[in-house]
């Protein structure tokens, strides 16, 4: 009787199916479903069989799927948008490995495109790549704001390209090793320059401290206003939504500063908080601007003097700095340089850059005739040590001394004073491409350190007028 009953049961399956009408079929198979689907292995591979030859007829699970044609254009327009991110991202992969190229082909040109071996050395080159890259990203920067996050990108991966060529100079120092059996031996191996290793990680930190004190004064309670432009209106930096009830005409430093854009500030000033933390960041941009400076002069004292520079030097040291000014270093009194700059007119910043280097070459000439002076012959030297002449100092000597001590108080006096002829000389000169990096390297950052440095004391020059006006 159940066999019966199962072969009834599968026929009124198949006719139900083949007919189309699946009310009945699935009403008889649902109280017989889960005895069918732990029926014997046997009895499972002939149904198997069996249903294997109506399935590829009328089986639902061979119909085709419909899509709605809402669904196809989704999906569509979804390809379309992925196809043209991919494009967007494959074009900017092509631009920046065209832009590498670019700059690799300059590398080894040495900046001379016609081909000829007429160009520049790698360590120029190099520091020149360095100047024009802070050139393109701050050049246009002017105001107390973060940079762009295309410009930001575009510094720290070209910088961090350019900085590269730092892990492959090495020095090779000796070490002991100990062998398997004991033995001790020494050999060489490399590590990182000594001032490359000294220097380089401070500069990238200093890199890091520059761009995050710009990043602060996202939202600021100062704005700025384009040379030109009304002075206290609306038009200031984008992400200030403070209304000024009653404008009032904002202060301007009378200098020479015409290309920067105006600060305006509320009625009334900054708060305290902000105030407080501009004199914070202050403060920061000015240690980092005294620690870029030193590597920087570091740096430069290491460099050795071109044989240009000297051959450009004047016969004497009287010739280049002046009458009035050698007679007072070549006073026997005690020599003071704060009053010799006193006593100078100096009114600009192009005037105390030019008597610096009148200085600085003036030192350099006392000092090669010092050492043409000494530069005698061994029967002279032993005369003049038998008779004690050299107790008695040489002047071109304690010229070249005096002159030295003027110009680092000169330098002092005015800290933004821009590279001297014979700075200038030396990074023109250079072949050391380790030294080059660094020296350019401290030295856009210095220019950073100072210009933020400028740009906060304008901020605080504004806030305290307005403050006074009430």
């Amino acid at each position: 009787m159940e066999s019966f009953h199962d072969e009834e049961t599968d026929d009124q399956s198949e006719r139900a199916l083949k007919s189309g009408d699946f009310s009945s079929s699935s009403s008889s198979s649902s109280s017989s479903s889960f005895g069918y689907c732990r029926r014997n292995s046997s009895e499972t591979m002939t149904s198997a069989e069996d249903n294997a030859s109506w399935e590829t007829e009328s089986s639902p699970v061979t119909f085709p799927l419909f899509k709605s044609p809402t669904h196809s254009k989704a999906l569509s327009r979804l390809g379309m948008r992925h196809q043209e991110r991919f494009e967007d991202d494959s074009k900017n992969v092509d631009s920046e490995v065209e832009m590498m190229k670019e700059r690799f082909s300059k590398l080894l040109l040495g900046e001379d495109m016609s081909g000829s071996g007429k160009g520049v050395s790698t360590a120029v080159t190099i520091s020149n790549s360095i100047t024009n890259l802070f050139a393109s990203v701050f050049g246009q920067h002017q105001k107390l704001e973060p940079l762009s996050s295309d410009m930001k990108s575009m510094w720290k991966r070209e910088m961090n390209c350019l900085l590269s060529v730092c892990d492959y100079i090495v020095e090779f120092v000796p070490t002991s090793q100990v062998l398997q059996d004991g033995t001790t031996i020494e050999v060489m191996t490399s590590r990182p320059r000594s001032d490359i290793h000294m220097n380089l990680p401070g500069l990238r930190k200093l890199d890091t401290m520059l761009l995050e004190i710009l990043d602060s004064f996202e939202a600021s309670e100062f704005w700025y206003t384009e040379k030109g432009s009304g002075r206290g209106n609306s038009s200031r930096r984008h992400g200030s939504f403070r209304r000024v009830l009653q404008p009032q005409p904002q202060p301007q430093r009378n200098e020479e500063k015409w290309w920067l854009p105006d600060v305006c500030v509320a009625h009334g000033g900054l708060s305290e908080k902000s105030r407080k933390n501009l004199r914070q960041k202050g403060k920061c941009a000015h240690q980092i601007h005294k620690a870029a400076m030193a590597i920087n002069t570091t740096i430069l004292s290491d460099m050795g003097v071109p044989h240009s520079y000297f051959a450009s030097l004047p016969k004497s040291g009287k010739a280049s700095v002046g009458e009035s000014i050698y007679r007072y270093i070549s006073s026997g009194e005690k020599f003071s340089p704060e009053k010799l700059l006193d006593s100078v007119n100096i009114s600009s910043e192009h005037e105390a850059l030019e008597l610096a280097d009148k200085v600085e070459a003036s030192m350099y000439t006392w000092r090669r005739k010092a050492c043409l002076a000494h530069a005698k012959s061994s029967w002279e030297m032993v005369k003049e040590l038998m008779s004690d002449i050299d107790n008695k100092p040489d002047k071109n000597c304690v010229f070249a001394e005096r002159a030295e001590t003027l110009l680092f108080t000169l330098k002092q006096r005015y800290p933004e004073l821009s590279q001297t002829t014979l700075d200038t000389c030396k990074i023109q000169c250079n072949k050391d491409v380790g030294k080059s990096i660094l020296e350019s390297y401290s030295r856009v950052l210095e220019s950073l350190a100072f210009n933020i440095v400028a740009w906060i004391e304008d901020v605080v020059f504004v806030d305290k007028t307005m403050r006074n006006q009430q």
